[in-house]
């Protein structure tokens, strides 16, 4: 590892790392820093996470109220040297990986890059906020590796593709980062999906992901590495025939990876506002930063636990409980909560649902039917841009979800 400052270490399950100088002489440093250490100044000893997916998690937030640095969080910039982090994070045209200049289009980066330009017009992320709620939660200090990767799809993160293309592919060229740092991350943040909801990716999705995510564990040598997703947002478009469906089916494989795998949490962006018809804000990736902070440190995200009829206190029409596991403070929301529909096996919306309240850790559907009609399926979050307003306590959101079948009578 070449000697340079604003580095972070690595620590292992002891907490200490071990510096090695270009004399060869090996330091041992204890979790925490700034360490200074022969001409390597602004050496830190903690945690290093890594950013992948795509646009997403690169990040494509308009730089207003974007999240500051912290003198306790570096990041290893895209032209591999380490740094304060600062927003933005990614700067894929200074990556010497020649995969990201292959991918958009680009000839080999100068042999002495230029300045950065300045107004850039986007480029806010949740990385940095992820990284310094973890650092003030825990007092270990953060490194960030970016490597994620606008537009890019599951077939462009491909294991396989390491064996033939290394830097060439996206995931060669993340193992390469990650070992230029040692070969150790305490995790992996990954937000991706959107590029994959077409109707031939759709069904390899679920398989793609796990096969991933099993690379990440062998190759880095370590089989229980924790590796949390973002359940895709929305998308504001008019959409092709099919496409609201395949947007859902996307959010349900992510959602099944979480039972799939030891180690995968994942986190919902469906109640996030947009700065464009597909990317989240920055005021929405500060907070989705937030919510993987949470899981991180072990904070349970409200999940679906079941669906039952309940006696109804509203005539005779049909009423659903609709409860949750891991919501902390009970679910709440601003106005009138919303997203649950009722579908038939078109995937029609009936419009049967007239009044949602929260109770707890669970929402009550009152139905505008007094028996329940054979084969409806209850959705939340269902298609590209649905309105879902519905959180726990701390801001956890309620994930999208369907279909789920529900009892005949």
């Amino acid at each position: 590892m070449s000697l340079q400052s604003y580095q972070v270490l690595q620590r292992d399950d002891a907490g200490v790392a071990h510096f090695a100088q270009d004399n060869g002489t090996v330091v041992e440093l204890k979790t925490g820093g700034p360490y200074e250490v022969g001409d390597a100044t602004e050496i830190l000893v903690g945690d290093l996470w890594v950013l992948a997916g795509q646009s997403n998690m690169e990040g494509c937030g308009r730089p207003i109220d974007m999240e500051t640095s912290s003198p306790l969080v570096h990041s290893f910039q895209s032209k591999e040297v380490w740094a304060v982090a600062e927003e933005p994070l990614h700067w894929l045209d200074e990556s010497p990986r020649p995969v990201h200049r292959k991918i958009n289009g680009m000839p080999p980066p100068p042999e002495t890059l230029e300045a950065r330009p300045t107004g850039r017009a986007n480029g806010s992320g949740l990385g940095l906020t992820f990284a310094k709620l973890i650092q003030a939660r825990t007092g270990v200090p953060v490194g960030l590796i970016p490597c994620a990767h606008g537009g890019t799809s599951m077939d462009q993160w491909s294991p396989e593709r390491d064996a033939t293309e290394g830097d060439n592919s996206l995931y060669g060229a993340t193992l390469s980062r990650i070992r230029a740092n040692g070969g150790k991350v305490a995790g992996i943040l990954w937000y991706q999906g959107e590029s994959d909801a077409d109707e031939a990716s759709v069904p390899l999705y679920m398989d793609r992901m796990v096969a991933l995510i099993q690379a990440f564990r062998r190759d880095l040598d370590q089989l229980d590495l924790p590796f949390y997703l973002v359940q895709l947002g929305s998308y504001v478009t008019a959409g092709a025939p099919g496409e609201a469906a395949r947007w859902s089916a996307i959010r349900a494989e992510q959602r099944r990876l979480t039972t799939a795998l030891p180690n995968v949490e994942m986190v919902s962006a469906i109640d996030l506002d947009l700065d464009d018809g597909i990317h989240i804000s920055t005021a929405g990736l500060k907070r989705l930063g937030k919510r993987l902070a949470n899981v991180a440190c072990g904070f349970p995200t409200p999940t679906l636990a079941g669906v039952e009829k309940i006696q109804s206190s509203i005539g005779n029409y049909v009423t659903l409980r609709v409860s949750f596991d891991g919501a902390r403070g009970w679910l709440r929301a601003e106005g009138r909560p919303t997203g649950f529909t009722l579908r038939d096996s078109d995937d029609a919306d009936t419009h049967q649902i007239f009044k949602t309240t929260l109770e707890g850790d669970a929402a009550i559907l009152h139905l505008s039917v007094e028996t329940l009609p054979v084969g409806l399926s209850l959705w939340y979050g269902y298609g590209l841009d649905p309105y879902c307003n519905i959180t726990d306590a701390e801001d956890a959101a309620v994930p999208a979800f369907g279909p789920i079948s529900l009892p005949v009578d």
